[in-house]
């Protein structure tokens, strides 16, 4: 199976556990996608997002700096079924926010452009209208 990298940086004007926050808390994570999710707090805990569109598990979890999870989509290109990537989330404080650096390795090339285009368009930007609005 051919796999590729997706590798994403975006600054938003909160702080890094207000950027956590709404990665790993269930009901910001379902205020900023308009989705239900259930996200668990702990390391091999499961997650849930997007209405079950997205489904995996923890596997580094550092409050307000990193999240590292095992990752796959429900579409009919993620092949084979029980693949997953690995998505990483690294937060950065800057002057006037964070940066959050965004990689998920093993992607299958089928998904590899709806993805990349689908983190900007259903996280990065809603989540920055999210902060915004706070």
């Amino acid at each position: 199976m051919k796999t590729k990298s997706i590798r994403q940086s975006v600054t938003f004007r909160a702080s890094p556990k207000e950027v956590y926050e709404a990665l790993m808390d269930s009901r910001r994570h379902a205020r900023f996608t308009g989705s239900k999710a259930s996200i668990s707090r702990r390391v091999h805990g499961k997650i849930m997002a997007y209405d079950g569109y997205i489904t995996g598990e923890n596997i580094e979890l550092e409050p307000g700096r990193r999240i590292v999870q095992s990752w796959k989509a429900n579409d009919s290109c993620w092949k084979p079924e029980g693949h997953f990537s690995k998505a990483t989330f690294s937060l950065k404080r800057t002057r006037t926010g964070t940066r959050l650096t965004f990689f998920q390795s093993a992607v299958p090339v089928s998904c590899y452009k709806s993805l990349r285009q689908g983190w900007h368009d259903a996280y990065w930007k809603p989540m920055k209208k999210m902060f915004e609005e706070t």
